[in-house]
Protein backbone atom coordinates (compact mmCIF):
# COMPACT_ATOMS: atom_id res chain seq x y z
CA UNK A 1 0.00 0.00 0.00
CA UNK A 2 1.34 3.24 -1.05
CA UNK A 3 1.36 5.94 1.71
CA UNK A 4 0.43 9.76 1.15
CA UNK A 5 4.22 11.89 0.94
CA UNK A 6 4.33 15.62 1.50
CA UNK A 7 4.35 16.00 -2.15
CA UNK A 8 0.69 14.25 -2.57
CA UNK A 9 -2.02 16.87 -4.20
CA UNK A 10 -4.55 15.35 -2.28
CA UNK A 11 -2.87 15.97 1.35
CA UNK A 12 -2.48 19.98 0.28
CA UNK A 13 -6.20 19.77 -0.81
CA UNK A 14 -7.10 18.04 2.09
CA UNK A 15 -5.42 20.58 4.52
CA UNK A 16 -6.52 23.91 2.36
CA UNK A 17 -10.23 22.37 3.12
CA UNK A 18 -9.75 22.18 6.78
CA UNK A 19 -8.48 25.26 6.49
CA UNK A 20 -11.44 27.27 4.69
CA UNK A 21 -14.07 25.45 7.23
CA UNK A 22 -12.20 26.47 10.52
CA UNK A 23 -12.04 30.18 9.05
CA UNK A 24 -16.04 29.81 7.64
CA UNK A 25 -16.47 28.80 11.07
CA UNK A 26 -14.72 31.86 12.86
CA UNK A 27 -16.23 34.34 10.93
CA UNK A 28 -19.83 32.79 11.26
CA UNK A 29 -18.84 32.54 15.07
CA UNK A 30 -17.86 36.63 14.81
CA UNK A 31 -20.79 37.32 12.70
CA UNK A 32 -23.69 36.09 15.42
CA UNK A 33 -21.87 37.60 18.27
CA UNK A 34 -21.47 41.33 17.76
CA UNK A 35 -19.38 43.28 20.04
CA UNK A 36 -22.06 44.62 22.98
CA UNK A 37 -22.76 48.70 22.61
CA UNK A 38 -24.40 51.77 23.26
CA UNK A 39 -25.45 54.18 20.89
CA UNK A 40 -25.65 57.65 21.22
CA UNK A 41 -27.07 60.54 19.56
CA UNK A 42 -27.44 64.05 19.57
CA UNK A 43 -30.15 66.69 19.97
CA UNK A 44 -29.12 69.99 20.11
CA UNK A 45 -31.63 73.32 19.33
CA UNK A 46 -35.54 73.34 19.06
CA UNK A 47 -37.42 70.21 18.81
CA UNK A 48 -38.87 69.84 15.54
CA UNK A 49 -39.74 67.35 12.92
CA UNK A 50 -35.93 67.16 12.23
CA UNK A 51 -35.19 66.11 15.48
CA UNK A 52 -38.23 63.45 15.71
CA UNK A 53 -37.06 62.08 12.46
CA UNK A 54 -33.17 61.71 13.98
CA UNK A 55 -34.91 59.82 16.88
CA UNK A 56 -36.53 57.20 14.33
CA UNK A 57 -33.67 56.35 12.86
CA UNK A 58 -31.75 56.29 15.55
CA UNK A 59 -33.94 54.07 17.18
CA UNK A 60 -34.13 51.42 13.74
CA UNK A 61 -30.37 51.74 13.80
CA UNK A 62 -29.85 50.69 16.80
CA UNK A 63 -32.52 47.59 16.62
CA UNK A 64 -30.53 46.67 13.34
CA UNK A 65 -27.32 46.26 15.02
CA UNK A 66 -28.84 45.23 18.36
CA UNK A 67 -27.57 48.07 21.17
CA UNK A 68 -27.97 47.14 24.70
CA UNK A 69 -28.53 50.85 25.20
CA UNK A 70 -29.96 54.43 23.47
CA UNK A 71 -27.98 57.31 25.07
CA UNK A 72 -29.24 61.04 23.87
CA UNK A 73 -27.51 63.38 24.36
CA UNK A 74 -29.83 66.92 25.13
CA UNK A 75 -29.39 70.08 25.32
CA UNK A 76 -32.60 72.15 24.02
CA UNK A 77 -34.69 75.31 24.72
CA UNK A 78 -38.01 73.68 24.39
CA UNK A 79 -40.01 72.77 21.04
CA UNK A 80 -43.26 71.56 19.35
CA UNK A 81 -45.78 70.18 21.55
CA UNK A 82 -47.44 67.25 18.67
CA UNK A 83 -43.52 67.02 17.76
CA UNK A 84 -42.61 66.48 21.58
CA UNK A 85 -45.31 63.95 21.79
CA UNK A 86 -44.63 61.94 19.09
CA UNK A 87 -40.91 61.46 19.96
CA UNK A 88 -42.12 60.47 23.45
CA UNK A 89 -44.49 57.95 21.79
CA UNK A 90 -41.80 56.02 19.76
CA UNK A 91 -39.56 56.12 23.18
CA UNK A 92 -42.13 54.58 25.08
CA UNK A 93 -42.78 51.75 22.54
CA UNK A 94 -39.05 50.94 21.90
CA UNK A 95 -37.88 47.60 22.63
CA UNK A 96 -34.66 49.28 23.33
CA UNK A 97 -34.38 50.94 26.63
CA UNK A 98 -33.37 55.04 26.26
CA UNK A 99 -31.65 57.29 28.18
CA UNK A 100 -32.24 61.14 28.36
CA UNK A 101 -28.62 62.85 29.35
CA UNK A 102 -28.38 66.56 29.57
CA UNK A 103 -25.33 67.08 28.58
CA UNK A 104 -22.10 68.84 28.26
CA UNK A 105 -22.36 71.06 31.12
CA UNK A 106 -23.91 74.10 30.15
CA UNK A 107 -26.72 72.43 28.59
CA UNK A 108 -30.55 72.92 29.43
CA UNK A 109 -33.21 70.79 29.03
CA UNK A 110 -36.15 73.23 29.71
CA UNK A 111 -39.89 73.15 28.04
CA UNK A 112 -40.02 70.26 25.64
CA UNK A 113 -36.61 69.05 27.00
CA UNK A 114 -38.30 68.37 30.28
CA UNK A 115 -41.22 66.21 29.04
CA UNK A 116 -38.47 64.01 27.35
CA UNK A 117 -36.35 63.38 30.52
CA UNK A 118 -39.80 62.43 32.07
CA UNK A 119 -40.09 60.41 29.03
CA UNK A 120 -36.89 58.25 28.97
CA UNK A 121 -36.22 55.07 30.40
CA UNK A 122 -33.02 56.88 32.28
CA UNK A 123 -32.82 60.29 33.34
CA UNK A 124 -29.22 61.78 33.67
CA UNK A 125 -27.65 65.12 33.81
CA UNK A 126 -24.18 66.38 33.39
CA UNK A 127 -22.88 68.50 36.08
CA UNK A 128 -24.04 72.54 35.83
CA UNK A 129 -26.67 71.65 33.58
CA UNK A 130 -30.97 72.33 34.60
CA UNK A 131 -34.60 71.25 33.28
CA UNK A 132 -37.56 72.82 34.13
CA UNK A 133 -39.91 75.54 32.87
CA UNK A 134 -42.33 73.09 31.33
CA UNK A 135 -45.20 75.65 30.56
CA UNK A 136 -46.85 75.20 27.17
CA UNK A 137 -46.70 79.09 25.51
CA UNK A 138 -49.22 80.14 23.03
CA UNK A 139 -47.20 82.27 20.44
CA UNK A 140 -48.88 84.97 19.64
CA UNK A 141 -49.77 86.87 21.99
CA UNK A 142 -52.06 84.73 24.25
CA UNK A 143 -50.16 83.43 27.50
CA UNK A 144 -51.50 81.54 30.46
CA UNK A 145 -53.27 83.68 33.83
CA UNK A 146 -50.98 85.80 35.71
CA UNK A 147 -50.67 86.50 39.37
CA UNK A 148 -53.58 87.97 41.61
CA UNK A 149 -52.05 91.70 41.12
CA UNK A 150 -52.33 91.20 37.39
CA UNK A 151 -56.05 90.30 37.53
CA UNK A 152 -56.60 92.96 40.31
CA UNK A 153 -54.75 95.41 37.95
CA UNK A 154 -57.80 94.26 35.42
CA UNK A 155 -60.60 94.28 37.15
CA UNK A 156 -59.74 98.04 38.05
CA UNK A 157 -59.38 98.66 34.85
CA UNK A 158 -62.32 96.96 33.82
CA UNK A 159 -64.24 99.43 35.94
CA UNK A 160 -63.32 102.24 34.58
CA UNK A 161 -65.37 101.46 31.11
CA UNK A 162 -68.79 100.95 29.80
CA UNK A 163 -71.24 98.20 31.08
CA UNK A 164 -71.11 96.37 27.40
CA UNK A 165 -67.36 96.92 27.22
CA UNK A 166 -66.96 94.95 30.79
CA UNK A 167 -69.18 92.62 29.50
CA UNK A 168 -67.65 91.56 25.88
CA UNK A 169 -64.07 91.55 27.56
CA UNK A 170 -64.97 89.09 30.06
CA UNK A 171 -66.79 86.93 28.15
CA UNK A 172 -63.19 86.38 25.86
CA UNK A 173 -61.55 86.41 28.90
CA UNK A 174 -63.86 83.77 30.16
CA UNK A 175 -63.43 81.61 26.73
CA UNK A 176 -59.12 82.61 26.74
CA UNK A 177 -59.04 80.83 30.54
CA UNK A 178 -61.40 77.91 29.57
CA UNK A 179 -58.68 77.21 26.69
CA UNK A 180 -55.67 77.80 28.89
CA UNK A 181 -56.85 76.00 31.71
CA UNK A 182 -57.65 72.78 29.12
CA UNK A 183 -54.15 73.33 27.95
CA UNK A 184 -52.72 73.55 31.32
CA UNK A 185 -54.38 70.26 32.55
CA UNK A 186 -53.60 68.15 29.71
CA UNK A 187 -49.85 69.10 30.04
CA UNK A 188 -50.30 68.60 33.39
CA UNK A 189 -52.04 64.95 33.32
CA UNK A 190 -49.69 64.33 30.62
CA UNK A 191 -46.17 64.93 32.40
CA UNK A 192 -47.54 63.00 35.61
CA UNK A 193 -48.60 60.37 33.85
CA UNK A 194 -44.54 59.36 32.53
CA UNK A 195 -43.63 60.29 36.18
CA UNK A 196 -45.52 57.81 37.61
CA UNK A 197 -44.85 55.43 34.73
CA UNK A 198 -40.90 56.00 35.57
CA UNK A 199 -41.53 56.17 39.11
CA UNK A 200 -40.20 59.76 39.09
CA UNK A 201 -41.27 63.09 41.36
CA UNK A 202 -44.63 63.88 40.04
CA UNK A 203 -45.60 66.62 42.31
CA UNK A 204 -42.40 68.45 40.67
CA UNK A 205 -43.44 67.92 36.82
CA UNK A 206 -46.70 69.44 37.63
CA UNK A 207 -44.95 72.22 39.73
CA UNK A 208 -42.82 72.77 35.93
CA UNK A 209 -45.76 72.64 34.40
CA UNK A 210 -48.01 75.11 36.25
CA UNK A 211 -45.21 77.29 37.84
CA UNK A 212 -42.16 77.19 35.46
CA UNK A 213 -40.11 76.45 38.28
CA UNK A 214 -36.51 75.17 37.60
CA UNK A 215 -34.22 72.67 38.96
CA UNK A 216 -30.01 72.09 38.72
CA UNK A 217 -28.69 68.87 38.38
CA UNK A 218 -28.08 67.94 42.00
CA UNK A 219 -31.32 69.29 42.76
CA UNK A 220 -32.94 67.09 40.47
CA UNK A 221 -31.46 63.94 41.69
CA UNK A 222 -32.09 64.88 45.18
CA UNK A 223 -35.76 64.98 44.09
CA UNK A 224 -36.18 62.26 42.79
CA UNK A 225 -36.72 63.81 39.05
CA UNK A 226 -33.62 62.24 37.72
CA UNK A 227 -31.75 58.86 38.39
CA UNK A 228 -28.25 59.84 37.34
CA UNK A 229 -25.04 62.61 37.29
CA UNK A 230 -22.61 61.52 35.21
CA UNK A 231 -19.82 62.97 34.03
CA UNK A 232 -19.92 61.94 30.62
CA UNK A 233 -21.34 58.89 28.60
CA UNK A 234 -18.85 56.51 29.63
CA UNK A 235 -19.86 57.36 33.24
CA UNK A 236 -23.32 57.23 32.81
CA UNK A 237 -22.99 53.52 31.43
CA UNK A 238 -21.26 52.35 34.48
CA UNK A 239 -23.71 53.75 36.76
CA UNK A 240 -26.70 52.26 35.19
CA UNK A 241 -25.15 49.01 34.88
CA UNK A 242 -27.44 47.09 37.17
CA UNK A 243 -30.42 49.37 36.75
CA UNK A 244 -34.27 48.01 36.40
CA UNK A 245 -36.53 50.12 33.93
CA UNK A 246 -39.67 49.95 32.51
CA UNK A 247 -40.52 48.83 29.42
CA UNK A 248 -43.59 48.31 27.15
CA UNK A 249 -43.14 44.32 27.53
CA UNK A 250 -42.22 44.59 31.56
CA UNK A 251 -39.45 45.28 33.18
CA UNK A 252 -35.75 44.93 32.07
CA UNK A 253 -32.35 45.22 33.97
CA UNK A 254 -29.58 47.08 32.02
CA UNK A 255 -26.28 45.48 31.48
CA UNK A 256 -24.28 48.40 30.32
CA UNK A 257 -21.10 47.80 32.07
CA UNK A 258 -18.01 47.50 29.57
CA UNK A 259 -20.10 48.50 26.45
CA UNK A 260 -18.65 49.57 23.09
CA UNK A 261 -19.48 53.54 22.47
CA UNK A 262 -20.89 54.13 18.61
CA UNK A 263 -22.04 57.51 18.05
CA UNK A 264 -25.14 58.04 15.37
CA UNK A 265 -24.83 62.31 15.41
CA UNK A 266 -27.09 63.88 12.53
CA UNK A 267 -26.01 63.20 9.08
CA UNK A 268 -26.88 65.63 6.07
CA UNK A 269 -30.58 64.46 5.82
CA UNK A 270 -31.45 65.62 9.30
CA UNK A 271 -29.07 68.95 8.63
CA UNK A 272 -30.74 69.58 5.29
CA UNK A 273 -34.66 68.78 6.93
CA UNK A 274 -33.53 71.08 10.20
CA UNK A 275 -32.86 73.68 6.98
CA UNK A 276 -36.10 73.12 5.45
CA UNK A 277 -38.52 73.13 8.07
CA UNK A 278 -36.72 76.65 9.38
CA UNK A 279 -40.10 78.69 9.68
CA UNK A 280 -38.40 81.42 7.66
CA UNK A 281 -36.23 79.42 5.27
CA UNK A 282 -40.02 77.51 4.55
CA UNK A 283 -41.52 80.71 4.31
CA UNK A 284 -38.89 82.27 2.07
CA UNK A 285 -39.44 78.87 -0.30
CA UNK A 286 -42.91 79.97 -0.94
CA UNK A 287 -42.09 83.71 -1.72
CA UNK A 288 -39.54 82.53 -4.00
CA UNK A 289 -41.77 79.72 -5.84
CA UNK A 290 -45.01 82.05 -6.09
CA UNK A 291 -42.65 85.03 -8.07
CA UNK A 292 -40.89 81.99 -10.20
CA UNK A 293 -43.98 80.63 -11.13
CA UNK A 294 -45.39 84.80 -11.99
CA UNK A 295 -42.52 85.31 -13.88
CA UNK A 296 -42.30 82.05 -15.87
CA UNK A 297 -46.35 82.66 -16.94
CA UNK A 298 -45.59 86.30 -17.96
CA UNK A 299 -42.17 85.42 -19.80
CA UNK A 300 -43.32 81.59 -21.16
CA UNK A 301 -40.32 79.72 -21.93
CA UNK A 302 -37.81 81.31 -19.98
CA UNK A 303 -37.43 77.96 -18.23
CA UNK A 304 -35.24 79.19 -15.54
CA UNK A 305 -37.63 81.49 -13.23
CA UNK A 306 -40.17 77.86 -13.22
CA UNK A 307 -37.66 75.52 -12.27
CA UNK A 308 -36.72 77.42 -9.19
CA UNK A 309 -40.33 78.28 -8.61
CA UNK A 310 -41.48 74.83 -9.12
CA UNK A 311 -38.73 73.06 -6.97
CA UNK A 312 -39.31 75.92 -4.10
CA UNK A 313 -42.69 75.77 -3.78
CA UNK A 314 -42.58 71.98 -3.34
CA UNK A 315 -39.94 72.27 -0.92
CA UNK A 316 -42.08 74.72 1.10
CA UNK A 317 -45.01 72.75 0.26
CA UNK A 318 -43.31 69.62 2.29
CA UNK A 319 -42.08 71.45 4.84
CA UNK A 320 -45.38 73.13 5.75
CA UNK A 321 -46.68 69.77 6.08
CA UNK A 322 -44.67 69.18 9.02
CA UNK A 323 -45.10 72.60 10.54
CA UNK A 324 -48.20 73.92 12.53
CA UNK A 325 -49.49 76.26 10.13
CA UNK A 326 -52.09 78.22 10.67
CA UNK A 327 -54.14 77.64 7.00
CA UNK A 328 -55.92 80.61 7.35
CA UNK A 329 -52.75 82.38 7.66
CA UNK A 330 -51.60 80.66 4.31
CA UNK A 331 -54.58 81.45 1.93
CA UNK A 332 -54.20 85.13 2.96
CA UNK A 333 -50.52 84.91 2.22
CA UNK A 334 -51.22 83.95 -1.11
CA UNK A 335 -54.23 86.40 -1.89
CA UNK A 336 -52.24 89.06 -0.72
CA UNK A 337 -49.68 87.87 -3.42
CA UNK A 338 -52.45 87.38 -6.03
CA UNK A 339 -53.24 91.38 -5.98
CA UNK A 340 -49.70 92.58 -5.40
CA UNK A 341 -49.51 90.46 -8.93
CA UNK A 342 -53.01 91.42 -10.29
CA UNK A 343 -52.03 95.45 -9.70
CA UNK A 344 -48.90 94.89 -11.93
CA UNK A 345 -50.69 93.25 -14.50
CA UNK A 346 -53.80 95.75 -14.61
CA UNK A 347 -53.31 99.03 -12.67
CA UNK A 348 -56.00 99.62 -10.43
CA UNK A 349 -54.63 103.26 -8.45
CA UNK A 350 -52.95 101.10 -5.66
CA UNK A 351 -56.41 99.51 -4.37
CA UNK A 352 -55.09 95.91 -5.61
CA UNK A 353 -51.96 96.52 -4.12
CA UNK A 354 -52.52 98.38 -0.84
CA UNK A 355 -55.39 95.37 -0.19
CA UNK A 356 -52.72 92.45 -1.13
CA UNK A 357 -49.65 93.90 1.18
CA UNK A 358 -52.30 94.55 4.15
CA UNK A 359 -53.25 90.33 3.26
CA UNK A 360 -49.69 89.19 2.82
CA UNK A 361 -48.38 90.78 6.25
CA UNK A 362 -51.45 89.89 8.02
CA UNK A 363 -51.73 86.02 7.08
CA UNK A 364 -47.34 85.95 7.50
CA UNK A 365 -48.16 86.95 11.43
CA UNK A 366 -50.73 84.40 11.33
CA UNK A 367 -48.71 81.33 9.27
CA UNK A 368 -47.31 80.30 12.31
CA UNK A 369 -48.58 79.93 15.75
CA UNK A 370 -45.68 77.74 17.30
CA UNK A 371 -43.52 78.37 20.58
CA UNK A 372 -40.12 78.39 19.07
CA UNK A 373 -41.29 78.22 15.45
CA UNK A 374 -42.43 81.93 14.65
CA UNK A 375 -41.73 83.87 11.24
CA UNK A 376 -39.40 86.56 11.83
CA UNK A 377 -41.09 90.27 11.38
CA UNK A 378 -38.06 91.99 9.80
CA UNK A 379 -38.54 88.73 7.33
CA UNK A 380 -42.10 89.62 7.11
CA UNK A 381 -41.81 93.26 6.79
CA UNK A 382 -38.46 93.18 3.91
CA UNK A 383 -40.41 90.79 1.96
CA UNK A 384 -43.45 93.63 2.12
CA UNK A 385 -41.43 96.39 1.45
CA UNK A 386 -39.70 94.83 -1.91
CA UNK A 387 -43.45 93.50 -3.09
CA UNK A 388 -44.68 97.29 -2.55
CA UNK A 389 -41.34 98.42 -3.91
CA UNK A 390 -41.95 96.20 -6.75
CA UNK A 391 -45.77 97.12 -7.00
CA UNK A 392 -44.92 101.29 -7.34
CA UNK A 393 -41.84 100.50 -9.77
CA UNK A 394 -44.94 98.86 -11.64
CA UNK A 395 -47.36 101.66 -11.68
CA UNK A 396 -44.58 104.53 -12.30
CA UNK A 397 -43.73 102.14 -15.50
CA UNK A 398 -47.22 102.13 -16.51
CA UNK A 399 -47.85 105.85 -16.23
CA UNK A 400 -44.14 106.37 -18.20
CA UNK A 401 -45.39 104.25 -20.94
CA UNK A 402 -49.18 105.89 -21.05
CA UNK A 403 -47.31 109.45 -21.92
CA UNK A 404 -45.44 107.68 -25.05
CA UNK A 405 -46.28 107.80 -28.21
CA UNK A 406 -47.81 104.23 -29.28
CA UNK A 407 -44.79 102.59 -31.15
CA UNK A 408 -47.35 99.79 -32.66
CA UNK A 409 -50.65 99.09 -34.62
CA UNK A 410 -52.96 101.51 -36.23
CA UNK A 411 -51.92 104.53 -33.68
CA UNK A 412 -48.34 104.44 -34.96
CA UNK A 413 -49.22 105.62 -38.50
CA UNK A 414 -51.11 108.27 -37.03
CA UNK A 415 -49.14 111.41 -38.06
CA UNK A 416 -46.38 109.33 -40.16
CA UNK A 417 -44.21 110.92 -43.17
CA UNK A 418 -45.26 109.02 -46.52
CA UNK A 419 -43.89 109.95 -49.90
CA UNK A 420 -46.22 110.34 -53.22
CA UNK A 421 -46.03 107.55 -55.63
CA UNK A 422 -47.21 109.87 -58.34
CA UNK A 423 -49.13 112.87 -59.52
CA UNK A 424 -52.88 113.20 -57.87
CA UNK A 425 -55.70 115.68 -56.77
CA UNK A 426 -57.85 113.60 -55.08
CA UNK A 427 -57.25 109.91 -55.46
CA UNK A 428 -53.71 108.39 -55.77
CA UNK A 429 -50.59 106.05 -53.96
CA UNK A 430 -48.30 106.56 -51.25
CA UNK A 431 -45.12 104.75 -50.12
CA UNK A 432 -45.91 104.58 -46.34
CA UNK A 433 -43.27 102.59 -43.98
CA UNK A 434 -41.89 100.73 -47.54
CA UNK A 435 -45.46 99.72 -48.30
CA UNK A 436 -48.04 101.07 -51.03
CA UNK A 437 -50.70 102.21 -49.77
CA UNK A 438 -54.07 103.58 -51.34
CA UNK A 439 -54.02 107.73 -50.64
CA UNK A 440 -56.84 110.05 -50.56
CA UNK A 441 -55.98 113.72 -50.75
CA UNK A 442 -58.16 116.99 -50.15
CA UNK A 443 -55.22 119.27 -52.45
CA UNK A 444 -53.38 118.42 -55.10
CA UNK A 445 -50.56 116.34 -54.78
CA UNK A 446 -47.27 115.89 -56.97
CA UNK A 447 -45.14 112.79 -56.82
CA UNK A 448 -42.43 112.84 -54.49
CA UNK A 449 -44.35 115.13 -52.34
CA UNK A 450 -43.48 114.24 -48.63
CA UNK A 451 -47.03 114.38 -47.01
CA UNK A 452 -48.65 113.48 -43.21
CA UNK A 453 -51.28 110.80 -42.73
CA UNK A 454 -54.12 111.91 -40.70
CA UNK A 455 -56.51 109.48 -40.32
CA UNK A 456 -57.05 105.60 -41.60
CA UNK A 457 -60.02 103.66 -43.30
CA UNK A 458 -59.05 99.97 -43.75
CA UNK A 459 -56.50 100.19 -46.49
CA UNK A 460 -56.79 103.83 -47.40
CA UNK A 461 -55.04 106.83 -45.80
CA UNK A 462 -55.98 110.31 -45.33
CA UNK A 463 -53.01 112.77 -46.15
CA UNK A 464 -52.17 116.26 -46.20
CA UNK A 465 -49.30 118.26 -46.87
CA UNK A 466 -47.21 118.54 -44.00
Amino acid sequence: MRSLSYKSPWLWLSLAGFLILALSLTWQATAQTPSRNALVMNIEGAIGPATKDYLERGVRKAREQDSEVIVVELDTPGGLVDTTRDMIREMLNADIPLAMYVSPSGARAASAGTYLLYGSHVAAMAPATHLGSATPVQMGGSGFPGSADDEADDNAEGQSEGESERESEGESRSESSAMERKVMEDAVSFIRSLAERHDRNADWAEAAVREAVNLTASEALEQDVIDVIARDVSDLLAQIDGTTVVMEGGDLTLETADLAIERFDPDWRTELLSLITNPNIAYFLLIIGFYGLIFELSSPGSLFPGTIGVISLLLALFAFQMLPINYAGLALIIVGLALMVGEALMPSFGVLGAGGIVAFVLGSIMLMDAEYLAISLPLIGGVALVSGGLMLWTLTRFATLRRHPAHTGVDQLIGASAVALEDFETYGHVRLHGERWNAVSNVPIKQGDEVKVERLDGLTVYVSPP
